[in-house]
């Protein structure tokens, strides 16, 4: 069991208790869903070895995507696929941040607030992109990771996007190459950010329940050469699929408190927080996301809808370069980056083949003898370590 898991087992009832009345419904079902994770609550997976025979139950996840425990692996097949969808041009890093004092609202209407600034940020991008001044092409490719939290657990939410260095033009089909260590200048991007998000939260009918002072001040807008895209794939990968805080960071657990290390922002000093077990998860939910939100969202020539594959991407951007793509070069760097072979048997170490699922239930006289059968021989009590 992880130190959060932990955590939600230990204080989550009571928190529940104090707070169930006022909670979202997402919130308290992230508490159960944490707390009941890789227990009979869930069911069980049955799985056989396709080598040995031998059967084998594992517990199932609960399946939330704020869950600590479901999310391990999923970061991993994530990175190997967007590093064999890499192009061969320069790759820039652009974070999106919005005022503090805009924050208690997003946090307020987290759907409507964060949809917005996806929305503006890939605006924004799209329109200096299509300026004659800079890349003048209309269709750049990129893909956005939203974030919520800072390294204290505080509600601080930000977009992270992975650029490809230039953009087509849909008029002629070519590839306009931005400059080497420049993609678009961020005094430019942040003005047509803020101006997009005000118009969304007009069109929405929140724009009153906003501080007016947080449009007269600029909206920080980072941009980064990062050479090829495996550095910054890298580091959204640990943000993708993953909850607010590691298990790692924390250091200490009880019924008082839980204490965590962290680092401030441009310091190597590590320093620690303790926070009472209420706060902690409190900090915790507040990065829950609204259910069906989409945190991680492809743009462009980089959209699942684009008409252009990733094949005919690469080959225009070689071809405006001065050379084809290699198909063994292709094939080099897909070797490089094997898909994650899945569970395999703890006495032998063979495949295991998925079999069905014991949803949570008591078990009758028939699943009993269900579980017997597979394989032809019983399942042990110790079938499940190592697995799910």
């Amino acid at each position: 069991m992880g130190a959060i898991q932990e955590i939600f087992r230990r204080h989550g009832p009571a928190y529940l208790a104090e707070f169930g009345e006022t909670l979202p419904g997402s919130h308290a079902r992230v508490i159960e869903a944490i707390i009941d994770c890789r227990s009979p609550a869930c069911g069980s997976v049955l799985y056989q070895c396709e080598d040995c025979g031998e059967p084998h139950v594992a517990t199932r996840c609960c399946g939330n995507r704020h869950c600590p425990v479901c999310q391990q692996g999923k970061a991993e097949a994530w990175l190997d696929r967007q590093l064999d969808r890499q192009l061969p041009t320069p790759y820039f890093m652009l974070t999106f941040t919005v005022p503090a004092p805009l924050r208690e609202f997003l946090r307020g209407h987290p759907r409507a607030g964060h949809g917005a600034l996806f929305a503006a940020s890939a605006g924004a991008i799209k329109t200096l992109a299509a300026d004659d001044q800079h890349l003048g092409a209309d269709m750049p490719g990129f893909f956005g990771v939203l974030h919520t939290w800072g390294r204290q657990l505080q509600y601080h939410p930000h977009i992270h996007y992975v650029i490809p260095g230039g953009a087509f033009d849909r008029a002629d089909g070519r590839w306009h190459a931005a400059d080497r260590g420049f993609f678009l200048p961020v005094r430019a991007l942040s003005p047509i950010f803020r101006a997009k998000f005000r118009d969304a939260m007009d069109a929405a009918g929140l724009l009153g329940e906003i501080d007016p002072a947080v449009w007269t001040v600029d909206w920080n807008v980072n941009c980064q050469s990062v050479g090829d895209a495996q550095a910054s794939l890298e580091y959204l990968s640990r943000y993708v699929f993953k909850v607010a805080i590691s298990e790692e960071r924390i250091l200490r657990a009880d019924d008082t408190e839980v204490v965590f290390r962290y680092r401030k922002v441009n310091s190597q000093r590590e320093r620690t927080m303790a926070l009472p077990p209420a706060e902690f998860i409190r900090r915790f939910l507040q990065h829950v996301l609204p259910t069906g939100f989409m945190k991680v969202r492809y743009f462009g020539f980089l959209s699942p809808s684009c008409s252009m594959s990733i094949e005919e991407v690469k080959g225009r951007i070689e071809l405006a370069r001065g050379f084809a793509v290699s198909a063994a070069k292709a094939a080099d760097n897909h070797s490089e980056h094997p898909t994650p072979r899945g569970p395999i048997c703890p006495h032998c170490g063979g495949r295991l083949r998925w079999c069905g699922v014991l949803l949570p239930r008591p078990l009758g006289s028939r699943d009993l003898s269900r579980l017997g059968e597979i394989g032809g021989k019983p399942v042990g009590a110790s079938a499940g370590r190592g697995l799910g």
